[in-house]
């Protein structure tokens, strides 16, 4: 009986819609007035108040979608935003991993000013962004690829100088030249750090579109969410949390079939374990 109700692969999903379905349990138990006693609050409308109801999220979510149908502007700016700034950021950091990487005087040089680019806190950049490129599109953009790049950037470059000398030396006493290196050696070598680094990267993309919608904006997903804490409607600012988080998780599934169809040539922790 214990190995039917097991986590294992056939019943993963099961297990993690079940733990879901409790957190959302739990969280409608503990907002909606009269069904426990008050603890942390004077009465049992002040959870309500701090922590929004489950029930009326959704039905914000509902509303925007479908009753009113008026936030796919806004999501559709937002996501323009992130992934301009995912793709821009992940590409730039890429190519200047591999350069730095692969020319040891270059990175000598830089790698002061680099390491004091990624220790400054980025997000105080947005202001300036802002003046910059206007209150469009383009300061959120500048502002997301900040927080990719240097993620991207510094895996790649670990990844690169991580390459086994034994297996480069194979290489060139097989007659590779650079470009081969490059494609047969230093590429393969850097791709689980790429991917690694694009998971993590593709919050980081949802941050930069939406503090700059903080900033200054009239549209996006932020946008709204700031409208709602003007407003003290916790309920909408958390149904605007809930819909970020879902679309960067569908984000974060296209990077991982992009990492299963790139890297087939890996062997599974399973077949790994078998050897």
């Amino acid at each position: 009986m214990w190995k039917m109700i097991k986590p294992h692969g056939g019943n993963l999903w099961l297990w993690q819609v079940s733990l879901l379905l409790a957190l959302l349990g739990f969280w409608h138990v503990m907002t909606v007035p009269g069904l426990i006693p008050p603890m942390m609050f004077d009465n049992d409308s002040q959870a309500a108040f701090f922590f929004g109801e489950p029930l009326k999220v959704a039905e914000r979510i509902w509303a925007w979608f479908v009753t009113d149908a008026d936030i796919y502007q806004h999501l559709g700016v937002t996501l323009a935003e992130t992934m301009m700034a995912f793709a821009v950021g992940a590409g730039l950091g890429l190519g200047g991993g591999l350069w730095l990487a692969l020319a040891p005087m270059a990175s000598a040089i830089l790698e002061p000013y680099i390491k004091a680019m990624n220790a400054m806190p980025r997000i105080i950049l947005a202001p300036i962004f802002s003046v910059w490129f206007g209150l469009g599109m383009g300061s959120k953009v500048a502002l997301g690829v900040t927080l990719v790049f240097f993620i991207v950037f510094f895996n790649v470059y670990q990844g690169v100088k991580e390459v086994s000398p034994v297996v480069l030396a194979n290489a060139r006493m097989l007659g590779a030249d650079r470009q081969q290196l490059l494609r047969h050696v230093y590429l393969p070598s850097a791709t689980s750090w790429v991917f690694s680094s694009l998971h993590t990267s593709v919050g980081l993309a949802f941050v930069g579109a939406v503090v700059g919608e903080y900033l200054g904006s009239s549209q996006g997903v932020g946008y709204l969410i700031l409208q709602a804490e003007g407003s003290f409607d916790i309920n909408t600012v958390m149904a605007g949390i809930v819909l970020l988080t879902a679309f960067a998780l569908v984000l974060d599934s296209a990077v991982g079939k992009a990492e299963k169809y790139l890297m087939k040539w890996q062997p599974k922790s399973g077949e790994t374990e078998k050897l």
